[in-house]
């Protein structure tokens, strides 16, 4: 499968290509700057080391990556975030969209979850670009722990949509991951809990100095 990462030059955007490309999937990394993207799909390669794997990642502009993907994560900061959808909004139409931001806010050294008028980031994409296949997930999985190709994270996936098919495939590419397991978190409203649930696992890890993320237990 084609993956494509909007903005994903950035942590997030380069642990998930990681460990996309490790699963087997061809990454396409997206940038307003394609030396940039090209630079950072380079990185990548060399950090998974393997010849196979290497060969997996590919730079190009944000357009060209959402143009290009089957499926596409969208890893921008949320300040940029509708001004990206509004330049490739043509090149998302019908595919399944896969939304990682939490929008957040740093006020003297604390983080704070910022609320959208529309509930979430998730939904605001979704009133933005319609014809997308909406998807929110991966708000609790660390970037820095996807960024280790050799370690096993111990994490769920939280996996919200409001397209049962987009839904289902989003879980099959967390599952994929090493040491994460996808896990059904209902409509894409809810969307809303995840984000916010990121400052407070920010703030928590502050305080412990850890990189903990969450698990669903029970299922």
């Amino acid at each position: 499968m084609n993956i494509g990462l909007i903005g994903g030059t950035g942590p997030e955007g380069r642990g998930l290509g990681m460990q996309l490309a490790l699963a087997g999937h061809d990454v396409i990394v997206g940038s307003r700057d394609e030396g940039r993207a090209i630079e950072t799909s380079r990185e990548l390669a060399a950090t998974c080391g393997s010849e196979q794997t290497a060969d997996r990642f590919a730079g190009t502009t944000n357009v060209n990556a959402a143009s290009q993907c089957e499926v596409a994560f969208l890893t921008v900061p949320y300040s940029g975030m509708l001004t990206t959808l509004q330049t490739i909004s043509r090149q998302l139409r019908g595919k399944i969209c896969v939304n990682t931001i939490a929008p957040l806010e740093f006020v003297s050294g604390h983080v704070r979850a910022i609320s959208p008028s529309t509930g979430s980031a998730a939904e605001e994409a979704e009133r933005e670009v319609p014809e997308a296949r909406w998807v929110a997930a991966f708000h609790t999985v660390p970037a820095r722990g996807l960024l280790r190709p050799g370690s096993r994270l111990n994490t769920d996936a939280f996996v919200c949509s409001n397209d049962e098919d987009a839904l289902k495939t989003v879980i099959g590419l967390a599952d994929e991951m090493q040491g994460i397991r996808g896990v059904n978190a209902g409509a894409l409203e809810n969307a809303r809990y995840l984000e916010g649930a990121t400052a407070l696992l920010i703030s928590m890890n502050r305080i412990y100095g850890a990189h903990g993320s969450l698990k669903f237990v029970g299922i």
